[in-house]
């Protein structure tokens, strides 16, 4: 499949944590397509991570299908890429947490994050992923820690790879990294 030249097929939004990376995201889905889809990787824990996740939905609105999957969004992404107009993935690094606390070894991880690059190549909309940039901090204190940021840091390097468009957000800020 040949994608026009002015179309973007994969985005990727990093950034730091309430950057405006998912309002970004977002705004961007929208121009993309009235059929889109939400591919959520959070799970609601705790009453304030449901309080985020109604916050969240209520922002989309009903414009929005929403599909909920902690682990696998490549079984998502391949059941609904060529039925819907975009896909929006929120977050990739709770989907990493969610990976790690599975118990899944980095090699399992790794294999995981090249099969959704691989899955996204093939989509037939386009596909805006939502990541954290965490590591421009200090070296965390301990080993989970000091994992997480290294398989997002690893995460982030293979998806920005694949992506048509990167664009880092900073205090609101959208600045295109690569693409147009």
């Amino acid at each position: 499949m040949s994608i026009p030249e002015n179309k973007i097929q994969m985005l990727l939004v990093t950034g730091g944590c309430r950057c405006g990376k998912s309002r970004f995201a977002q705004d961007w889905a929208e121009q993309q397509s009235v059929r889109r889809l939400f591919l959520a990787t959070a799970a609601a824990w705790d009453d304030e991570m449901r309080d985020r996740v109604k916050k969240h939905q209520a922002e989309r609105g009903s414009d929005w299908t929403t599909v909920e999957e902690t682990l696998d969004p490549v079984k998502v992404i391949n059941r609904h890429h060529d039925q819907t107009g975009v896909i929006l993935m929120d977050c990739v690094t709770i989907w990493l947490s969610n990976l790690i606390m599975a118990d899944l070894s980095d090699d399992q991880i790794r294999d995981r994050v090249n099969a959704l690059v691989g899955c996204l190549a093939r989509a037939a909309c386009p596909v805006a992923l939502v990541t954290n940039e965490v590591g421009w901090g200090i070296v965390p204190d301990n080993p989970l820690a000091r994992r997480f940021r290294d398989l997002a840091g690893m995460a982030n390097q293979l998806l920005a790879a694949a992506a048509d468009r990167v664009v880092l957000l900073v205090s609101g800020i959208p600045m295109t990294i690569k693409g147009r």
